[in-house]
């Protein structure tokens, strides 16, 4: 298995390897693959190759490592290209267990009637929301380069082509590490080129194969307005303890993507200028051909003239006069296409016509709609100082009734609020944000999302500031459900705010709701946390039932399994009853995107993931789980947050360990994401993002939100309850997909390289702290085996194992010289050969480890 994979390897590493010896000298080759050999023994557990290792680097200089790290980084992103080309080929397919996700849906749906599977294809509607992240570590200029590798990997095979050896030679040349740390704006032009080099050309390709499906199945195409997959934005959206995220940088942002979407809609429109040539045409198109350059032409000319000038406006920062409405693109479309099936020329009306139809659908007027996220403390405060500047007294004193009939009484007034007097900093930032969504079309916007949603008055708070700002349509509201105790009473104030008809009337028809998953695994560990999200999500649709209400979940999910991470098909083919009737709309954050979205085919097969499990689910939902798994997993998750909770709060010294065995400290101060790593400058974990959190954790390889709790808790009640346990695991996905999800985990965790951590960089007095962990962790890994009768981790997943088998070998060395960064940094901090030594290691060890936080 992966033989070609392995052999496209060999023939990369080959190229980069003659690379670095023209470049520096053919010592330094042989040097390179010294270590290599060296570290393939340290894998197999040879400890003479770790001691040589460590003695070799300590030798070194910075300059040295930094040659020998970068060597090692590289050729892991080369083996992940190789990985993903290969992915997408007839021979990787077939080695999947799952190759035609959607042939398989078509065998799995045999029996099913056609009117039953036309109603789940219509609901079915995917919204990918890129966002930026804080760990980010790949630069553009990389990512655009081992794109291009990949496309030539694809032509030349292992026979590599000339092309490929001057991209290498370009990235082995490149400074992987950007000298500033991106703005906000940066990373929004980051995911718009992801847009433009992939999913441009994948949407338009997976809704072709979607309607194919539909009319085997059905009979009947997908309606010509079908819009199953559409994309919004955080990136420079999400000023949620990102104070670099401003009104006016998100009204660029929003310029930036209609610009864009401007520009590859002209491209699309000249190439159907060539295409639709045909005279045979309607009498309304004819007449209307007054030039006499062709019925189809002369429409798709005037569009092009439209996006020409919006090209022009939107290069000036101008707005007035540009494109404001997908009707604007889609009217001459829609004339040409009903035109060309009126006179029979059938081909021409479902081809390139047809594929732009569906991409205006797609993608709108701007890629993507940008979402506004804000922590609900500003509101308070915002709406505080309104209340104080008002003479009306303490809003923040004041208790929820309160709060809320003097919000909704507010809501209701028709007078203006504002009055006209100077507000502090933060407040008229706020005030000016909301004022930015009433500037906008509200086509180019997304959802407002509340960060650490508790109560129903968080909502009506951001009502109350969009009337008073002179917002005229009721943007999208979604509270974000993200720690224990607010996932866990979402549904109760889901329904106090259901109960407000006014509140009602403005959501027309649809509540928006966004699951947390880094902030509640986090907050509790990663078994309680999951199963609190199971029954919020449950809870929300019952209340959402009784309201009559269409529920639209928000899965803030990242790429690793602490944030809700992992195979996107067993994710959602475990997801509660009825939690797809709204839809998907889930973050693909940072590295994730360009796993599964970075190029065409691979973009294509992970929509085509998704929507064969979306699909399956709606048309046959999973059961109900039974009482008695009910009543365990409630125990096992009280359980499992005692266990985690145990360690990270209650041990006196824990948080020290944890910055002392991580690059958890040196982490904020580099020029990674735009966003700070904390919300606050001092505190403890408390105050730390998830996402450097559980960062920190993966590149020591100990990841220990993504496992701490959930082994021992079942362990210890397998004893008692074993045969629940088997039913559990037997006959309930969810519970199933929970355990391969940690399986992944322990394949990923390494207990000798953490040690090695510890051993170089904390105090001897808290290496018993990292001793117990590894002791608990080992026992976790042989309990699962056991749990599912195997002998090796993952031994029913060959396809991933031997994946991350290829990469031990060069991941190892980056550990080593990680650990002799940090200690060598916390002798002399602000050292910057050695800063980049660090983050060139940790763009490795992430990059081999294929996500980082």
């Amino acid at each position: 298995m992966l033989e070609t994979i392995s052999q496209n390897i060999r023939s990369l590493g080959s190229v980069l390897g003659k690379t670095i010896a023209n470049d520096k000298d053919q010592r330094w080759l042989d040097n390179i693959e010294r270590v290599r050999l060296l570290a393939k023994d340290g894998v197999a557990h040879e400890e003479y190759a770790i001691e040589e290792l460590k003695t070799l680097f300590q030798s070194c200089d910075e300059q040295d490592l930094l040659i020998y790290a970068r060597a090692f980084s590289q050729f892991l992103n080369l083996a992940n290209i190789a990985e993903q080309q290969h992915t997408t080929s007839e021979q990787g397919l077939a080695e999947l267990d799952l190759p035609h996700p959607l042939e398989s849906l078509q065998e799995q749906l045999s029996d099913t009637k056609p009117e039953a599977f036309l109603a789940a294809i219509k609901k079915l509607h995917i919204e990918l929301v890129l966002t930026a992240h804080p760990t980010e570590v790949n630069r553009r200029t990389f990512i655009h380069k081992y794109h291009e590798i990949a496309e030539q990997l694809e032509q030349s095979g292992p026979e590599l082509n000339g092309r490929i050896e001057e991209l290498i030679e370009q990235a082995w040349n490149t400074n992987e590490i950007r000298p500033q740390r991106p703005t906000p704006l940066d990373e929004s032009r980051w995911g718009l080129n992801a847009i433009r080099d992939s999913l441009w050309f994948a949407v338009p390709k997976f809704v072709r194969e979607l309607d194919e499906l539909c009319q085997q199945v059905t009979g009947q195409p997908l309606p010509l307005d079908a819009t199953p997959i559409t994309m919004a934005s955080w990136m420079a959206g999400d000023r949620d303890g990102n104070p670099f995220v401003t009104a006016e940088l998100s009204k660029k942002a929003i310029l930036t993507a209609r610009l864009l979407a401007a520009e590859l809609y002209l491209i699309d429109f000249q190439n159907l200028y060539l295409e639709l040539s045909m005279h045979k045409a309607n009498d309304a198109l004819i007449a209307a051909d007054s030039n006499s350059i062709g019925p189809y032409r002369n429409l798709i000319k005037q569009t092009i003239g439209k996006l020409e000038h919006s090209i022009e406006l939107l290069k000036n920062d101008q707005t007035d006069g540009v494109i404001a409405s997908p009707q604007e693109l889609l009217q001459p479309l829609y004339a040409c296409r009903e035109s060309l099936l009126e006179v029979g020329l059938t081909r021409a009306a479902n081809s390139m016509l047809l594929d732009v139809i569906r991409k205006v659908h797609c993608f709108g007027i701007s890629l993507v709609k940008l979402d506004v996220r804000q922590h609900s403390e500003f509101h308070d405060q915002t709406i505080a100082e309104i209340v104080e500047s008002l003479g009306l007294g303490d809003y923040l004193s004041w208790n929820e009734e309160k709060r809320c009939q003097f919000l909704q009484q507010e809501i209701n007034n028709p007078r203006p609020l504002l009055p006209k007097v100077e507000w502090t900093a933060q407040t008229q930032e706020v005030l000016d944000t909301y004022r930015f969504i009433a500037e906008q079309p509200k086509e180019v916007l997304g959802i407002y999302i509340i960060s650490m949603a508790s109560q129903q008055s968080d909502v009506l708070a951001v009502n109350l500031l969009m009337k008073a700002t002179g917002i005229t349509w009721d943007m999208p509201i979604a509270p974000l459900f993200e720690t224990l105790d607010d996932l866990n009473n979402a549904s109760k104030v889901m329904d106090l705010l259901l109960n407000n008809k006014d509140y009602v009337k403005r959501t027309e028809g649809a509540q928006h709701v966004m699951i947390g998953y880094s902030d509640s695994a986090k907050d509790a560990g990663v078994l309680a946390a999951a199963w609190a999200q199971y029954q919020a999500q449950e809870a929300l649709v019952a209340v959402a039932t009784k309201h009559k209400i269409t529920l639209k979940l928000f899965h803030g999910r990242g790429g690793t399994i602490g944030r809700g991470g992992g195979p996107a098909h067993a994710a959602i083919a475990s997801q509660p009853p009825g939690t797809l009737e709204g839809g998907l709309r889930v973050t693909e954050q940072g590295e994730t995107i360009r796993f599964k979205f970075g190029l065409p085919n691979l973009a294509v097969r992970s929509l085509h993931l998704y929507a064969s499990a979306i699909l399956a689910n709606l048309v046959k939902p999973q059961p109900a789980p039974k009482d008695s798994w009910r009543q365990l997993m409630d125990k096992m998750a009280k359980r499992s947050c005692e266990v985690y909770r145990d360690y990270v709060c209650e041990q006196e010294d824990f948080v020290k360990y944890f910055r002392q065995a991580t690059p958890e400290q040196e982490l904020s101060s580099l020029p990674l994401g735009s966003r700070p790593s904390k919300r606050k400058s001092d505190g403890g974990i408390e105050s730390l993002r998830a996402i450097p959190w559980i960062f920190s954790w993966s590149q020591n390889r100990l990841v220990v939100p993504s496992w701490l709790g959930s082994g021992q808790t079942i362990s210890e009640f397998n004893q008692t309850q074993g045969d629940v346990i088997k039913d559990m695991l037997d006959n309930w996905a969810y519970f199933r997909a929970r355990i391969s999800l940690t399986e992944m985990v322990y394949l990923k965790s390494d207990t000798d390289i953490s040690k090695l951590y510890d051993q170089t960089l904390v105090d001897p007095e808290l290496q018993p702290m990292g001793d117990s962990l590894r002791a608990q962790l080992t026992k976790d890994k042989a309990f699962s085996l056991q749990l599912l009768g195997q002998t090796e981790t993952l031994e029913t997943d060959q396809w991933n194992l031997t994946s991350f088998n290829l990469r031990k070998p060069y991941l190892l060395p980056l550990h080593l010289m990680q650990i002799e960064a940090l200690k060598r940094l916390r002798k002399q901090p602000e050292h910057p050969v050695c800063e980049q030594l660090l983050m060139v290691s940790m763009t490795g060890i992430a990059t081999g480890m294929r996500n980082t936080g």
